[in-house]
C-alpha cells in the first residue's frame, strides 16, 4: 500500500479509504468485522463511514454501521489505534427538531451519538454529509472548535460541497484563525467529471484533499458490460444505474475494450485513473466482499502512462477548470 498525507495537513492516511456503507444492509457483521481486519492487513490505514448509514431499504437502522465498527473496535489489538477514524453528520436521524442538518445542537448531539456508536473517544476526521444553507459558518466553526478543544474531533471535512461552499467555509474559518476543512467527498470518476470545472480548482487553493466516493459508478466502471454478456447478475445495472448505463453504453464498450487491450481489469484502471487526478487523496472504495477489497488494493499497483491517460480522456472527456472550460 502506498501512503500520502490528507490535503495540506501532516496526517498520514493510505491511497485507498475502505468505505463502510455496505456494512449492514449487505454485508452481514461478522463479514464486515473480517473485511475491516483483511484492510489493516493490506495496509489501508483510513476508514469512512456516516452516522445515517446501516438503514435498511424502509430507512429504519440508521446508525447501525457506526455500530458495528465500534462492535469491532472493542475487540481491541490496535484496531481503533491503527484507525485513521473518518464519519459524517447531516442527515435526519429522527423525526424530531434538531436530529439533523448543521446546527449547533445537531452537530453536539450528532458527534456524542457517534462516539457511543463507535466505541471510541474521538473521531479523526468528522465531516459534513452535506451544506447547510440554513446554518452559518460562524455558528458552525464555533461548535467545532468546541469539539476540537474537547478532543472529541481532530479534524474537519466536507462532502458534496460546490467550490462557491468551500470558498465561503475556509474564509469564515481563517477569519477565526481556524484550520477550516481539510478534505472533501465528492462524486468522482470516469463517468463523472463535473468537479473538475470549479470544485478541484478550490481544492488545490485551499489545499484540501478530494476523496471520490462511487469511483465505479455504481459498478458501470467494473466491467458491466462483459458481466452481462457472461449472465451474471449485476447490481450496478439495476435503478437509477441503468439509465447511465444507457446514456453511455457506447463509452463504456469502448472503455472495456481499452482496458483488455492493456491487459487490465476495467475497475483497476478505473481506481488507478483517480490515483493520478489533482488534489485525489485516497478514493473510497465500498467493498461487499473480501474479493472486492482485493480487487481495489490491485489497483494501486497500476501505473498510468500520458498515452493511456490521453485515451481514457478520448472516451470519457473531461472538462478544463472554470471559466476556461466555456469560456475564452
Amino acid at each position: 500500500m502506498e501512503f500520502t498525507h490528507l490535503g495540506r495537513t501532516g496526517l498520514t492516511v493510505s491511497r485507498l479509504c475502505l468505505g463502510t456503507m455496505n456494512f449492514g444492509p449487505h454485508t452481514a457483521e461478522s463479514d464486515a468485522h473480517q473485511i475491516m481486519d483483511t484492510a489493516h492487513e493490506r495496509g489501508i490505514n483510513f476508514f469512512d463511514t456516516a452516522n445515517a448509514y446501516g438503514r435498511d431499504d424502509e430507512g429504519n437502522l440508521k446508525g447501525r454501521t457506526e455500530e458495528i465498527i465500534g462492535r469491532w473496535f472493542a475487540q481491541g489489538g490496535g484496531r481503533r489505534e491503527r484507525t485513521v477514524l473518518a464519519t459524517k453528520a447531516y442527515a435526519p436521524m429522527g423525526d424530531w427538531p434538531n436530529e439533523g442538518r448543521l446546527s449547533a445542537l445537531a452537530i453536539r448531539r450528532a458527534v456524542e451519538d457517534s462516539l457511543r456508536r463507535l466505541n471510541t473517544d474521538h473521531i479523526d476526521l468528522y465531516q459534513m454529509h452535506h451544506i447547510d444553507r440554513d446554518t452559518p459558518w460562524e455558528e458552525i466553526w464555533q461548535a467545532m472548535e468546541v469539539l476540537v478543544a474537547q478532543g472529541k474531533i481532530i479534524y474537519v471535512g466536507s462532502s458534496n460541497f460546490a467550490g462557491w461552499h468551500i470558498a465561503l467555509a475556509q474564509e469564515a474559518a481563517r477569519s477565526r484563525h481556524f484550520l477550516g476543512l481539510v478534505s472533501e467527498q465528492s462524486l468522482y470518476n470516469l463517468i463523472d467529471r463535473t468537479i473538475e470545472l470549479e470544485v478541484i480548482p478550490a481544492l488545490q487553493h485551499f489545499g484540501l484533499g478530494l476523496l471520490p466516493w462511487s469511483p465505479l459508478r455504481s459498478g458501470l466502471l467494473g466491467g458491466v458490460l462483459r458481466k452481462l454478456n457472461e449472465g451474471a447478475a449485476v447490481r450496478g445495472a439495476m435503478g437509477h444505474a441503468s439509465e447511465i448505463l444507457a446514456a453511455n453504453r457506447e463509452r463504456i464498450q469502448a472503455y472495456e475494450d481499452f482496458a483488455a487491450e492493456l491487459g487490465a481489469d476495467p475497475a483497476d484502471l478505473a481506481l488507478a485513473w483517480l490515483l493520478t487526478r489533482p488534489a485525489v487523496t485516497a478514493p473510497i472504495v465500498g467493498p461487499r466482499t473480501l474479493a472486492h477489497l482485493d480487487a481495489a488494493v490491485a489497483a494501486v499497483d497500476l501505473k498510468l502512462d500520458q498515452k493511456t491517460l490521453d485515451r481514457l480522456d478520448e472516451i470519457f472527456p473531461g472538462h478544463q477548470p472554470a471559466p476556461e472550460d466555456y469560456a475564452w
